[in-house]
């Protein structure tokens, strides 16, 4: 366990994106048993990045994860939560077993569990040490849901809460990608290990994008797209390791201020089926034109449209990986980011050009308009001083 600048770093982003979250949860649940479990987990994502040994990465990771599962049901307000716990479980489960197979075979190619020997062992040639690397990242790709390992992920997104959903997607997808980062460590990527850390992540940004594109409820549609954004996020690792935990330090944070800027501004509704449904937003800006206007935000930005953040983030981690020489990877990375345009702009045209849904007419609650106008506010922010923030990153 250790803590240095980076590790500061890493868990300020976290924490500050968890402020969001708790403040939606007012509106959502009235006891305090959703900030316990949030909370708990949150000491999961934080030792991740403070992690220097395997067994503590692993520590983390299940400290993480074991109150997720719970969250799922929390809520319990559709019969489908049950079974999307249940799933996210199983999936939750694999990466365990996945990940301790990778560490034992990690300790007995290289007689340390320090997260050291896991760099050391990216460039080794015997085949324990490369099998014992391949599980370890195919455990992490499980964790964020890289293609193939996504399947269930879009009904635990879909089955939660929305406030449950918003941690998913953004704590639990950076706490997780942070970790990565720490975990590479100044190891830069070679054959055959690039192409694994290249190619599935690519495969998620174009399948993410595509499967988004047909999805009838904003909660999946962002489930999907959490799929594209974590593909971005492991491009990252292809480039130069001196820049890679300021490429997704920034990436995460401008993701996760965005994503939990659609979900803090989605309408209260009384059924949660119906809540983020795409046909019900068809004319929310003549019904909410607060709401409109900041999951519009929210949309543009996560497409990669300039000047919004989402753009600079983007912005950074191609800059990296062409200036590591993946020119190739980083031109077809970007050609897959451009069908997510698609079903972004979809949402806004439901919300402003087409005709009203005929749904009774409903805000953001109380603290998930502070919610997000804090993230309003701190998107603005990042949007105006790109420079200044990725500069004390």
């Amino acid at each position: 366990f250790s803590v240095d600048p980076a590790t500061l770093l890493a868990k300020a982003v976290v924490l500050a994106l968890a402020l969001p979250v708790l403040l939606m949860a007012r509106d959502e649940f009235e006891g305090g048993e959703f900030a316990v479990l949030l909370l708990s987990s949150l000491y999961g994502v934080c030792l991740l990045q403070s992690a220097d040994s395997v067994l503590t990465l692993f520590l983390g990771m299940e400290i993480m994860s074991l109150p997720v599962y719970v969250l799922v049901l929390l809520a319990y307000r559709r019969p489908q939560s049950a079974e999307a716990a249940l799933k996210y479980l199983v999936l939750g489960g694999t990466a365990t077993a996945m990940f301790l197979m990778g560490a034992s075979l990690l300790y007995g190619s290289s007689g340390s569990m320090a997260i050291e020997a896991f760099s050391r062992s990216l460039g080794a040639t015997d085949t324990l040490a490369r099998a014992a690397v391949v599980l370890v990242i195919l455990a992490f790709f499980l964790k964020a849901a890289i293609v193939p390992f996504h399947t269930w992920a879009p009904d635990a997104y879909e089955g939660a809460s929305v406030p449950v959903t918003a941690y998913m997607a953004v704590l639990v997808k950076a706490g997780v990608l942070l970790a990565v980062v720490r975990l590479f460590g100044n190891a830069k990527l070679a054959s055959p290990m690039l192409e694994l850390v290249a190619v599935l992540p690519l495969v998620s940004i174009v399948w993410g994008n595509l499967a988004a594109m047909r999805q009838p409820s904003l909660r999946r549609m962002i489930a999907y797209s959490s799929i594209a954004h974590a593909g971005y996020l492991f491009y990252a690792l292809l480039g130069e390791p001196a820049g890679r935990l300021q490429a997704v330090a920034f990436y995460v944070l401008a993701y996760g201020l965005l994503n939990l800027l659609a979900f803090a501004a989605l309408p209260a509704a009384d059924d949660d089926r119906e809540r983020d449904r795409l046909d019900n937003l068809k004319g929310l800006f003549q019904r909410s034109p607060f709401a409109a206007l900041m999951i519009g935000i929210a949309m543009l930005s996560l497409a990669g449209i300039p000047p919004f953040p989402g753009f600079v983030a983007k912005f950074l981690i191609f800059k990296n990986v062409i200036a590591a020489g993946h020119t190739t990877y980083a031109v077809l990375g970007l050609v897959g980011s451009y069908l997510g345009i698609y079903f972004y702009l979809r949402v806004i045209q439901f919300m402003f050009m087409s005709p009203d849904a005929s749904v009774a007419a409903k805000g953001p609650r109380r603290f998930a308009m502070g919610a997000s106008l804090a993230c309003l506010a701190a998107a603005l922010w990042v949007s105006v001083f790109p420079g200044w923030v990725i500069a004390r990153l």
